[in-house]
């Protein structure tokens, strides 16, 4: 069973959410081959000031 975990920055819609679900969920299907009710996606949203680049976080980055 192929299990995809994908960590973003919240702040995305639950569509936005649920189409880049889907969109993995074709490519694994398409690329291993395998059945679609068998492939999990699971989506962790992180917020900006738990995500660091460079040392900082996204949430002092976003301030200047």
């Amino acid at each position: 069973m192929p299990l995809a975990q994908i960590s973003i920055l919240e702040g995305r819609t639950p569509e936005m959410i649920a189409d880049m679900a889907e969109a993995v969920t074709v490519a694994i299907s398409e690329s291993l081959a395998a059945p679609r009710d068998r492939i999990r996606v699971v989506v962790t949203e992180i917020p900006a000031e738990k995500w660091f680049v460079a040392g900082q976080s996204m949430a002092a980055r976003a301030k200047g």
